[in-house]
């Protein structure tokens, strides 16, 4: 099968999302001008450098009360900062009650029964307990094709892990279980790993 995106595919539903798996999810915690945290999870996530550490999501999607963007991309905007909460298996079903469309201001952390603590380098929440934390400081938002397609960078100026996640000085996901989203209603959980060495090594 070929299909060109701009004719549409023909199918049941979009197979895009099922192609490019799988996806880190990252939850993304902010703070709006008026102090409330917002909570929610983005599937076009992920590192994009080593040095300085940076991140990228991507927001595609609107809300009428979120000046034609979405509720993160918007504090994001205000305040400069936010923070990349990584999903373990076990909260499955508290990223998934944050993704519910709330009205601006809402309290998702509450919405989904999450404890949280103050971020140590920037002015928001995180999610307590979670394996790892990345707080970070927004260094550009670039708007690309699609009229609420934004990607937001951010550089890494803080970082939390979780003690029982480091075995003999390494970050070990398997203690955890990494949550990565599929194609439509679909996911994944990362249980076992394997290590090659790179051809230059």
């Amino acid at each position: 099968m070929f299909y060109r995106p701009a004719d549409g595919h023909g199918l049941p539903h979009n197979p895009f999302n099922a192609v490019v798996t799988p996806r880190p999810i990252g939850w993304i915690s902010t703070r709006d001008a008026q102090g409330r945290d917002n909570l929610a999870p983005y599937s076009f996530f992920n590192g994009v450098a080593y040095t300085p550490p940076q991140v990228m999501f991507a927001s595609t999607g609107v809300k009428d009360d979120a000046d034609g963007t979405k509720d993160s991309m918007l504090n994001i905007r205000n305040t400069g900062v936010f923070c990349v909460n990584i999903v373990e298996y076990a909260a499955r079903e508290a990223m998934n009650a944050s993704a519910k469309m709330l009205p601006h201001g809402t309290d998702e952390f509450a919405h989904a029964g999450l404890e949280r603590e103050e971020c140590s380098e920037i002015a928001c929440a995180r999610v307590k307990g979670a394996p790892a934390a990345l707080e970070c400081r927004m260094t550009q938002i670039v708007k690309i094709e699609g009229e609420t397609n934004y990607v937001c960078f951010g550089e890494v100026i803080g970082v939390h892990l979780r003690d029982d996640c480091l075995v003999d000085g390494m970050f070990d996901v398997t203690k955890y279980e990494p949550l990565s989203r599929l194609g439509y209603r679909d996911y994944t959980a990362v249980r076992e790993v394997f290590s090659m060495a790179r051809p230059d090594d």
